[in-house]
């Protein structure tokens, strides 16, 4: 038998045991996500035929109505100039009877989204400007941290807060989260709401291919997977946006920590949901 004959009788084993490796661990990745799937099925129809045949579904303004409390709202804003005041006014309109306070954080070699946020602030006292003493980018943990300690400075002057939620320079928020946090943030460590993404449609097909995979991924895990893991008792992750926390609870962490979110991690609220839990906190998906 030649060199040749070995060297391809050698490829092809590997071939052949890396195929395989592949094979089984596709395998256990498709029975992880048939569980999900058949969890999802089975709870989804068993409230519909044991539970809404019996109590009527509440809707988000229903919860809001319940809520009491001022919510403190987090954004991170690093070079956000272009989108941060309509961002803010977007809020604060939708928010306009909502009682909240809108921290908003920046950098000091950042002028012109701090002058942005500052104007906006200037006639809108719901919207408070804290700029970081670091020079950006810094995590994002590190930007909210530096609005939890703007917080503890305004709990000092006489401020309280039920909760707090954290949203990025973009988003586009509802009307009802601010009440469904105070409704729902006493009884729970975390209350993530469903995230949908908007889908790029003006800036070319790359860019609605990437935002259209992002967008099927938050509807797979906010529309499935989420539910699971509160059926079966598992922790839930945060987003990092359209998520409220409770006070007490960000209160303990930092206790513990230093500061409540992790600033060596760039998933620092995916891990603070999992602090909740071994902690012995409750998430909840609304």
């Amino acid at each position: 038998m030649g060199v040749a004959e070995i060297a391809i009788g050698v490829w092809t084993q590997a071939a052949h045991e890396l195929a395989l490796f592949a094979a089984i661990g596709i395998a256990l990745g498709g029975i992880d996500d048939l569980l999900i799937d058949l969890i999802w099925i089975a709870r989804t129809l068993w409230r519909r035929s044991m539970v809404y045949t019996r109590h009527s579904r509440a809707d988000a303004g229903q919860v809001a109505r319940r809520g009491s409390g001022c919510v403190a709202v987090f954004v991170p804003a690093w070079r956000e100039a272009a989108v941060i005041a309509p961002m803010l006014e977007t809020a604060l309109d939708r928010w306009r009877e909502a009682d909240c306070r809108i921290y908003v954080g920046c950098y000091p070699n950042d002028p012109d989204t701090w002058a942005a946020v500052r104007a906006v602030a200037a006639s809108e006292p719901k919207v408070r400007p804290v700029l970081n003493p670091r020079p950006g980018p810094t995590t994002k943990a590190d930007n909210l941290n530096a609005m939890w300690r703007a917080l503890l400075d305004d709990e000092a002057q006489g401020a309280r807060f039920a909760a707090v939620a954290l949203h990025d320079a973009e988003d586009v928020v509802h009307s009802a989260e601010i009440g469904i946090y105070a409704a729902l943030c006493g009884r729970y460590d975390l209350v993530q709401l469903p995230v949908l993404p908007l889908i790029e449609r003006e800036r070319g097909w790359w860019a609605r291919a990437v935002s259209s995979t992002y967008a099927d991924e938050f509807a797979e895990s906010h529309g499935k997977t989420l539910t699971v893991r509160e059926a079966i008792g598992a922790g839930v992750p945060s987003a990092g946006v359209g998520c409220g926390f409770s006070r007490s609870a960000l209160g303990r962490i930092a206790e513990r920590h230093g500061a409540p979110f992790d600033e060596d991690s760039v998933t620092e609220d995916y891990e603070l949901g999992l602090r909740i839990r071994e902690m012995g906190g409750r998430g909840i998906f609304v």
